[in-house]
């Protein structure tokens, strides 16, 4: 093997590593409730997914803290649908991650389990423990607060018109 060959299959191994992250809770706010039956068609809808481990639900602020099952993979698509599917649309998605030593790459853009996180405000230039992130992108926020995100970040062309696995995220206080 030449020299060459030795280069390109460093970078290829680099290109396909796999990050070590798992989805550990996810905190939804619903919007659109108006009473416990409401929340009831959510909490249904949720726990049926076979990685979700457990749903707790605070009625007062319509918020559902979904707890992932170990050693399993979901993404934040998919919690979204079912809230969805219920009737009811996400205002606020804060998703727990249990990261080992990932650094965030030049361009911001981490790939986990086929989707990819890209964080728009600087913070941490590595994660590691439990990191919790709030999704930025349309239908994970209000209509009103996405409609600001978009005059804010409309210089980042994935953020208007990427892929739905694609996810943009503000990474919260640790």
């Amino acid at each position: 093997m030449n020299f060459k060959s030795i280069i390109i299959l460093t970078a290829l191994a680099f290109t396909f590593t796999n990050i070590n992250a798992q989805i550990l809770k996810v905190e939804i706010l619903a919007t659109g409730l108006t009473c416990s039956m409401c929340s009831n068609a959510i909490n249904k809808q949720l726990k049926s997914l076979p990685e979700v481990d457990s749903v707790g639900v605070d009625l007062n602020t319509n918020t559902f803290t979904v707890h992932i099952s170990e050693n399993t993979a979901i993404s934040p698509r998919k919690l979204k649908e079912r809230v969805e599917k219920a009737g009811f649309f996400v205002g606020s998605m804060i998703v727990t991650m249990s990261f080992d030593n990932v650094a965030i790459p030049n361009d911001n853009k981490i790939e986990i389990d086929g989707f990819s996180l890209i964080v728009l405000e600087s913070g941490p230039s590595l994660l590691n423990g439990n990191v919790p992130f709030r999704i930025l992108d349309k239908g994970y926020v209000t209509q009103k607060e996405f409609k600001k995100l978009s005059k804010a970040h409309a210089k980042i062309p994935t953020f208007l018109g990427g892929s739905e696995d694609d996810y943009h995220i503000k990474i919260q206080s640790l």
